[in-house]
């Protein structure tokens, strides 16, 4: 179908989709999880493809990561649709109520978005995930995921779409465009009179294409430069494991931790240990030169080091003297996605959480939580790093708006 059809086809299943019944909802996304497991067979044999040919054509390991499904994440994502089914349906909710002294009765009540645009990159999971969300909360969705990942994010949309007809659904309230040409993704950021907003998830440079040229509504979901600040009162027991969680258990997501941010006095009692327990998950390190009197054998940081989400098994490290300078750096270098402190000092830890201006802010854990599953909304449609709508994992809430709801009794404006 052509992506301006697919547009109309969009806005007008849009309206069933806002009216239709919490029940009716949940049904149609436990059967799309029936349907992904029923079919995991054919989703992991188009997958194999897309690794394949990634794998041929040199994709960073990082990337690779991301693109491969396993039965075990085919099946999270079935789960990820149960999960979703379960929440509470937003719609309708009553955010507020008055009563004006002309007798009108006002109320601020929760709504679809309408048609939401997903533009991704090689994820095939969002393709499940960002159904769930928008279904759930009753829109529609065109999605565009990345040419590397087309087969696998076909065999699951194909699987969703037949689901959902089977429910007596209209399978267009998700659709996937199939068509490589960046000239389509370009069309579809003009989109205005059929996609309500746009949501870029991916790379630093597809976020910020789409943000500059699209002429719809856009939530920005940014990059991941998070930090973690081992604190001069912090218990480094916590901390090790904290920071090889947070660096190695995926290096290729966006909520891994990439920069460590250490107080001077526990830099010669942390950084060995650290360095050992890093070099055997085969971690770079690139520190500044106090790091380097201490872990002599590690390469040295770059400025450039300090801002880089690298998206695999590297870590730069910084030394401080004081808490200001930890939270002045990481406010300077972050992507303003999610930052930690490991510390006991509970003033410490509270300056850290008010004066660190990002979406997620941690104390002694791991920054790997940032995410809709861990938080509880089932799936997440992104993580946004923006402040206007939404920021932080966005969920079911996030994809709704509100209008205004007036009940007169023959009023009239003096």
């Amino acid at each position: 179908m052509e992506l301006r059809e697919m547009g109309k086809a969009a806005a007008a299943v849009k309206y069933d989709l806002a009216c239709m019944s919490e029940e009716r909802k949940n049904r149609a996304l436990c059967a799309a999880a029936e349907g992904l497991e029923r079919d995991l067979d054919r989703i992991l044999s188009a997958n194999e493809k897309d690794v394949a040919d990634g794998e041929a054509k040199g994709m960073h390991p990082g990337l690779v990561d991301r693109l491969r499904l396993t039965p075990e994440r085919v099946r999270a994502m079935a789960e990820g649709l149960r999960q979703v089914s379960a929440l509470p349906d937003p719609v309708g909710e009553v955010l507020e109520s008055f009563i004006r002294p002309n007798g009108l009765k006002i109320e601020k009540r929760r709504v679809p978005i309408g048609v939401a645009g997903i533009i991704y990159e090689s994820r095939p999971n969002v393709t499940a995930d960002a159904f769930a969300l928008c279904f759930k909360a009753g829109n529609a969705c065109i999605l565009k995921g990345g040419s590397d990942a087309l087969a696998s994010n076909q065999a699951i949309a194909e699987s969703i779409r037949t689901s959902l007809e089977d429910c007596g659904i209209d399978p267009d309230a998700v659709q996937l465009v199939t068509d490589t040409d960046r000239a389509v993704t370009e069309q579809l950021m003009r989109m205005n009179e059929y996609v309500d907003v746009l949501i870029p998830r991916g790379g630093a440079g597809l976020i910020r294409a789409v943000v500059e040229h699209s002429t719809v509504p856009v939530i920005e979901t940014g990059t991941g430069n998070c930090h973690i600040y081992v604190d001069k009162y912090a218990d480094l027991a916590k901390a090790v494991p904290i920071l090889i969680n947070a660096k190695t258990q995926r290096i290729g997501v966006c909520n891994a931790c990439e920069s460590l941010v250490i107080h001077e006095a526990v830099r010669e009692r942390f950084l060995p240990a650290l360095a050992q327990a890093l070099q055997e998950k085969n971690v770079e390190l690139r520190g500044d030169e106090r790091a380097r009197e201490t872990v002599p054998d590690m390469n040295a940081a770059a400025e450039a080091d300090f801002e880089t989400e690298y998206l695999d098994y590297i870590l730069s490290i910084k030394t401080v003297d004081t808490l200001d300078e930890a939270i002045r750096h990481i406010n300077r270098c972050s992507t303003g996605h999610s930052d930690a402190i490991i510390t006991e000092d509970t003033e410490r830890a509270e300056r850290f959480l008010n004066e660190v201006d990002s979406a997620c802010v941690y104390v002694n854990a791991s920054t790997r939580f940032t995410d809709g599953f861990e938080f509880g909304f089932g799936a997440e449609i992104g993580i946004s790093t923006q402040k206007l709508h939404a920021r932080g994992p966005m969920g079911l809430k996030e994809l709704t708006s509100y209008k205004y709801v007036i009940r007169g009794n023959g009023q009239i404006r003096p």
